[in-house]
C-alpha cells in the first residue's frame, strides 16, 4: 500500500502545494527593509531602485535552490552542513549564523515596537514585549502537523503588509522617468554604498536561506515517511518554483514600492531619516489614514517576521549543534537583546539599518554552501542545478563579496 506522502502530492491541487515560500518571503518585508528602503528613497530618490531589483532576482534564485535542497534530500541546509563539518566547524559556523539570527530578531522586534508606538503611543520597551508575546501565540501553532495553519496565518499578515506599505503609492505615484533612471546601476558616494549593502542584507536574508529548506521539507516530506518517487518529486519541485516566484514577486513589489513612495513623497523633506519621521511625513503629505495604514503594515511586518525568525533560529541551532530548544524558550532568550537596546534609548531606526548591514556580511556564509550543495550530483542526483543556474549563483556570490568588501573599506577609511 503506498504511503500517505507518495499519494498526497498526486491528488493535491497545485495551489494547495503553495505556502512555504510565502513564509520565507516574510523575511524579505521585515522592519529592517522598511528602514533601509525608506532611508534610501528619502536620501537618494530613485538612485538605488536597481539594487532592489537585482537583490530580488537573486532572492528568487537562492530561495528556489534552498527549497529544492530540502525537498530532494529531506534535510535542511543547516542539517546538511552539520553532517559534513567537524565539531569545531559546526560550532564556528553556528556562531556566525546565530549572530545573523540575533540581528534579524533585533530588527523585527524593534520595528514592531515602533509600530505600536506610532499607533498607540506605547513606550518602545513595552511594545517590544508585546510583539514578543504575540509572536509566541503565532509560534504556538507551528509544528509539522499544523504547518498549514501557520502558513495561512503568515499569508494573511503578508497581505496586510502589502496593503499597508503600498497604499501610499495610490496617492503619491512615482515618476516613470525617475524609476527608469533608477534601473541604471550606479552609486553616489559612500552613503549610497552603505545603504545598498543595508538593502541587500535586508532583501537577501541569510536566515531565510537556511529556513526555507526546512519549511519545504516539513511541508512535503514529513518525518518518518518515505521519500516521494521521481515523478512526484518533479511535481513538488515544479510547484515550489511557482511558490517562490509568486511569493518573492509580492515581497519584491513591496520593497520597491516602499523606496518609490519615499522617493516620490519624502525626498527633500526634513526628518525622514527615521521610521518615525517618515511616518510623520507620510501622514502630513498623504493624510492620517494612509499614515495609520502604513503603521499597521509595519506592525504586521514585525509580528510575522519575528515569528519566522524564531523558527529559523531553531532550525539553525538544531541542524548545526544537534540541540533542540523549544521554540518558546528560544523566543524568550532572543527577545532579551532587543528589549535591552530599546530600554537604553538607542535610535531605533539606526539600529534597524545597522542590523541589515550586519546581515549582509552573513549572506556569503549561506550562499556558498547552498551553491556547492545544490550543484553536487551525489547529493541532488538528477535535480542538481543546471550550468546556467550555477553560473548565475556564482555571479551573485561574487557581487555580494565585492559589495561587502567595498563596504568594509569605506567604513574604516571614511572614503567617499
Amino acid at each position: 500500500m503506498p504511503t500517505e506522502l507518495s499519494t498526497r502530492p498526486r491528488t493535491t491541487p497545485g495551489l494547495l502545494l503553495l505556502g512555504p515560500a510565502f513564509v520565507a518571503a516574510i523575511a524579505y518585508v521585515d522592519p529592517g527593509n522598511v528602514a533601509a528602503n525608506l532611508t534610501a528613497g528619502a536620501q537618494f530618490g530613485y538612485l538605488l531602485v536597481w539594487v532592489l531589483v537585482a537583490a530580488n532576482l537573486m532572492a528568487v534564485m537562492v530561495q528556489y535552490q534552498s527549497a529544492k535542497l530540502g525537498l530532494v534530500t529531506g534535510h535542511s541546509l543547516p542539517e546538511l552542513l552539520g553532517q559534513r563539518f567537524p565539531t569545531w566547524g559546526r560550532r564556528l559556523f553556528w556562531l556566525q549564523a546565530e549572530a545573523v539570527a540575533i540581528a534579524t530578531d533585533l530588527a523585527e522586534v524593534v520595528g514592531g515596537a515602533i509600530a505600536l508606538n506610532l499607533l498607540f503611543g506605547l513606550p518602545l520597551p513595552l511594545g517590544g514585549l508585546i510583539i514578543g508575546a504575540a509572536s509566541m501565540l503565532l509560534l504556538s501553532m507551528q509544528s509539522r502537523r499544523r504547518q498549514r495553519a501557520f502558513e495561512n496565518s503568515i499569508i494573511v499578515l503578508l497581505a496586510v503588509i502589502t496593503i499597508g506599505f503600498l497604499c501610499g503609492l495610490v496617492f503619491s505615484p512615482p515618476s516613470p522617468e525617475g524609476v527608469l533612471g533608477g534601473l541604471v546601476p550606479r552609486f553616489e558616494g559612500s552613503g549610497s554604498v552603505l545603504l545598498a549593502a543595508s538593502m541587500l542584507g535586508a532583501t537577501v536574508m541569510p536566515h531565510a536561506i537556511y529556513v526555507h529548506s526546512a519549511l519545504a521539507r516539513d511541508r512535503h516530506r514529513p518525518l518518518g515517511q518515505q521519500a516521494p518517487d521521481v515523478s512526484t518529486l518533479r511535481r513538488l519541485i515544479r510547484a515550489t518554483r511557482w511558490d517562490v516566484v509568486a511569493a518573492l514577486a509580492i515581497a519584491g513589489a513591496v520593497n520597491i514600492g516602499m523606496l518609490l513612495l519615499a522617493a516620490s513623497a519624502l525626498s527633500g523633506r526634513e526628518g525622514t531619516d527615521s521610521i518615525e519621521g517618515a511616518h510623520a511625513a507620510i501622514t502630513d503629505t498623504l493624510g492620517p489614514v494612509v499614515g495609520a495604514v502604513f503603521a499597521v503594515g509595519l506592525l504586521a511586518s514585525g509580528l510575522a517576521s519575528t515569528a519566522v525568525g524564531s523558527y529559523a533560529g531553531a532550525s539553525i541551532m538544531g541542524g548545526l549543534l544537534k540541540v533542540q530548544i523549544p521554540l518558546m524558550t528560544r523566543r524568550v532568550i532572543t527577545l532579551i537583546p532587543a528589549i535591552a537596546i530599546l530600554a537604553i534609548g538607542m535610535d531605533p531606526t539606526q539600529v534597524l539599518v545597522l542590523s541589515q548591514v550586519a546581515l549582509s556580511f552573513g549572506i556569503p556564509f549561506a550562499l556558498v554552501p547552498l551553491f556547492l550543495l545544490s550543484r553536487n550530483k551525489k547529493i541532488m542526483g538528477i535535480h542538481a542545478d543546471h550550468p546556467a543556474l550555477q553560473l548565475a549563483a556564482a555571479i551573485s556570490m561574487i557581487l555580494v563579496v565585492v559589495l561587502n568588501g567595498v563596504l568594509i573599506w569605506l567604513t574604516f577609511t571614511g572614503g567617499s
